[in-house]
């Protein structure tokens, strides 16, 4: 099987991590492959914000955790203890701006996956810069502009097996010929 197909088969989401430094040209790499994802009308609609300052890494997993209390759900620990945060928002003018943000997300983890590093998707990214505080962060790092949250993807060392996946549903697949 190819290495890509492989990768996409084997890569799991990884929810405990260590606090390893992840080396500057592993997450160069990675960010260089995010931007080469494909984007509607080739727009290139989204942005990526590395995070990996922990005052800001934990500010922002403080939002993600109020938001998960808000609607009942444990907030401890979402982001999992990574060490880096990487968000991806995108240019709502653009109508495919989701599903763009969606691919480069994609794209990071399984770049990610070669270079040796779990990672997991962690949503309500929207939420988070749709909010006031969320508006100030990017203010403050001097993004301008109306982007919309899609996601964000954790990323570190595997402090933990990778786990087995889950059997995969029937009926999913039609063919038309």
């Amino acid at each position: 099987m190819g290495e890509v197909i492989d990768a996409i088969r084997t890569r799991r989401s990884i929810r405990k991590y260590k606090q390893d430094p992840i080396p500057q040209e592993k997450l160069d790499r990675i960010l260089e492959a995010a931007l080469y994802s494909p984007s509607g009308i080739g727009k290139q609609s989204p942005i990526i914000v590395c995070v990996q300052n922990k005052e800001l890494r934990d500010r922002i997993e403080k939002m993600n955790s109020d938001i998960l209390v808000s609607v009942g759900r444990n907030g401890d620990n979402p982001f999992f203890g990574a060490p880096v945060v990487i968000v991806v928002l995108a240019d709502r003018k653009v109508p495919t701006h989701v599903e763009d943000g969606s691919i480069v997300c994609s794209n990071i983890m399984l770049a990610a996956y070669e270079e040796g590093l779990g990672t997991c998707w962690i949503n309500r990214a929207k939420e988070e810069f749709d909010s006031e505080e969320g508006k100030q962060i990017l203010k403050e790092l001097g993004i301008e502009g109306d982007y919309r949250g899609v996601g964000h993807v954790v990323i570190g060392y595997a402090d933990c097996e990778l786990p087995n996946p889950a059997p995969r549903k029937e009926g999913r697949i039609h063919y038309v010929k």
